[in-house]
């Protein structure tokens, strides 16, 4: 089961490169409305199993999704300007950040002015039962297996994935936590060309990234630009763990450290320790916008783009996604959604949407 399931997952994981023979399209009748879903990379099998729940409820609507980093789906619609119905990332605080401050220059309006949070997750490291040290990892030592030079471990590329750069708040915020201050630059001293840097100042630690961030021949650190991508490798043997989503880990049928509640960034109660730490992208790399990402709970966002060529059925499968059908998808494929959706910019919310989520608290 794990094998086929593995099968369908990389058919789908190559939709996260757009190829002239895996464009992420596929030929549809002209009957059929197009619906353009881009979406995080952890979404792939909750998402295809909506699609096909929707497709069944609406066949009059051909669900078109494509996957990629979360930086990257956003960036597909406010650098490259494509026509795209649906963004759904796997940080929502980066629809506001990235859409809300980038307009569209045909039109001169932002790409979106609202979104809705509707899913969590927490994160946590992937292996195999034949990774290095398997026998000894553990939630108290991770960091001290993880170091070891022989061993080889999967990050995310933080310029481009919520993963990433959320791996890179575990380990700062690690070093608060265990009382080891060194964990962070023990280790990612060393492995890129360009290094990372991290500095205290005021109760809150920042983590730089270079423009260019590439490791070093002998690293023992492997990085991909999606999170999702780290799966095969581990599934090879490529690699000994990668830091991934606990739902990804849990759909794959991978072995997982269950990281303690205030690294792995998906408890509510820890909100506060997790705000002590942010990324910091040392480059320019969006056209308007530096952005900067500060530690939270992780919450996923979704919305329809201003320029969106089919705004109805848009609102159609977010209402879908929404629903207890919906719902229900989620949980089954072992991704957690949130008890009450949370509509930021809530009077602009679709009218048909409104129901399914309740306005963002006022600070």
């Amino acid at each position: 089961m794990k094998t086929i399931r593995s099968i369908i997952f990389i058919s789908l994981l190559c939709l996260v490169t757009l190829t002239s023979g895996c464009s992420g399209t596929r030929a549809t009748s002209t009957e059929k409305t197009p619906l353009v879903v881009f979406g995080a990379g952890s979404l792939i099998i909750p998402f295809a199993d909506l699609e096909k729940a929707f497709e069944s409820k609406y066949p009059n609507i051909d669900v078109q999704a494509q996957y990629h980093g979360s930086i990257q789906v956003i960036r597909h619609a406010t650098e490259l300007h494509e026509a795209i119905d649906v963004v759904a990332t796997a940080d929502a605080s980066l629809l506001p950040m990235l859409m809300y401050a980038t307009n569209d220059p045909d039109t001169g309006m932002p790409y979106a002015d609202w979104y809705i949070r509707f899913a969590s997750n927490r994160l946590a490291i992937a292996y195999q039962e034949n990774s290095m040290y398997a026998s000894e990892i553990n939630a108290d030592n991770w960091y001290e297996i993880l170091i070891r030079p022989e061993v080889k471990i999967g990050l995310a590329d933080p310029r481009f994935d919520a993963v990433g750069y959320r791996a890179l708040m575990v380990y700062a915020l690690a070093g608060d936590y265990y009382h080891q201050p060194t964990i962070f630059t023990d280790m990612f001293k060393g492995q890129f060309s360009f290094p990372l840097g991290i500095f205290n100042e005021r109760n809150l630690t920042t983590i730089t990234v270079p423009e260019i961030l590439e490791t070093k021949t002998n690293s023992h650190i492997i990085l991909r630009g999606a999170s999702i991508e780290l799966i095969a490798l581990l599934e090879t043997g490529d690699l000994d763990y990668a830091f991934e989503y606990e739902s990804v880990i849990r759909q794959h049928g991978l072995n997982m450290v269950e990281l303690p509640a205030a690294l792995n960034l998906g408890e509510e109660t820890n909100q506060d320790f997790y705000s002590t730490v942010q990324v910091d992208e040392d480059f320019q790399r969006f056209a308007s916008v530096k952005p900067i990402f500060r530690g939270e709970r992780i919450g996923y966002g979704i919305t329809i783009p201003s320029n969106a060529p089919h705004p109805e059925e848009a609102a159609l499968f977010i209402a879908f996604v929404l629903s207890p059908d919906g719902r229900e998808v989620m949980q089954t494929d072992s991704h957690p959604v949130f008890n009450l959706a949370i509509g930021d910019g809530y009077e602009k919310i679709p009218a048909s949407l409104q129901p399914y989520c309740t306005p963002t608290e006022a600070p």
